[in-house]
């Protein structure tokens, strides 16, 4: 059996001071959570997230990095969006220790 860890990883890249994460979000979806790796269709790998707010106004791209700090167990000064605010695809930066953060992050895609 293959090993999770590779094909995960490569949702996020480790770097000084932190981690930038690819995610795909998916808003109104009813709750708040992770639900896993995706590969979309240019074979990029990006994890998979859903937030009750809608988007408006910002509210489904503050729910996220709240998910995302909340789910990592970061302050939520700790991370920020760094590209696709008007849109599904995002890229955030969660600052600390990027070992520290790639571990939480297979333990968390592991879980699901």
């Amino acid at each position: 059996m293959m090993s999770a860890e590779p094909i995960a990883a490569s949702a996020w890249q480790a770097g000084t001071g932190g981690v930038r994460i690819a995610l795909r979000v998916t808003p109104r979806g009813g709750r708040d959570a992770l639900d896993g790796i995706e590969t979309l269709s240019d074979g990029r790998r990006v994890l998979k997230l859903r937030v009750r707010a809608v988007a408006d106004g910002g509210e489904a791209n503050r729910a996220v990095l709240e998910l995302v700090a909340k789910s990592l167990g970061v302050r939520k000064g700790a991370v920020q969006l760094l590209s696709g605010a008007a849109s599904r695809l995002k890229m955030v930066a969660v600052e600390g220790d990027s070992a520290v953060l790639e571990q939480a992050l297979l333990r968390l895609v592991s879980k699901l």
